[in-house]
């Protein structure tokens, strides 16, 4: 269901520090890094990051979808459902030449996403 969670953080060295202490035990590792986030997982692809930023801000979510179809569908939904716009569905070739997604602001203030990676 989810393709990954960001947690906006006061202090990102503190707050890497920590989740890379409990973490580990639990399999993942950090796997990602730039000057103003840090990535967690498994694999090579981070399914935690931590961003510099005010914390308890909201939070960000990213679901996964099957198709680009689907995120399509998940704003179009999401606009007539009363969220507003944060990023129209198309490619974040930033992220990856794949990475098609689109961002919503929930009525809780919380960035919402869809994606998929196809």
């Amino acid at each position: 269901m989810y393709d990954h969670i960001e947690l906006k953080v006061k202090d990102l060295a503190k707050a890497a520090g920590f989740y890379e202490a409990v973490l580990k035990p639990l399999g993942a590792r950090l796997c990602y890094e730039d000057a103003n986030m840090k990535g967690f997982g498994k694999t090579k692809v981070p399914g935690l990051y931590l961003a510099k930023g005010s914390a308890n801000k909201g939070i960000h979510i990213a679901f996964a979808a099957s198709s680009r179809a689907a995120v399509d569908g998940f704003h179009e939904a999401g606009l007539e459902a009363g969220g507003k716009d944060n990023g129209a569905p198309g490619i974040r070739a930033d992220y990856a030449p794949t990475y098609y997604a689109a961002f919503l602001i929930d009525p809780d203030g919380n960035n919402v996403e869809a994606v998929c990676l196809k």
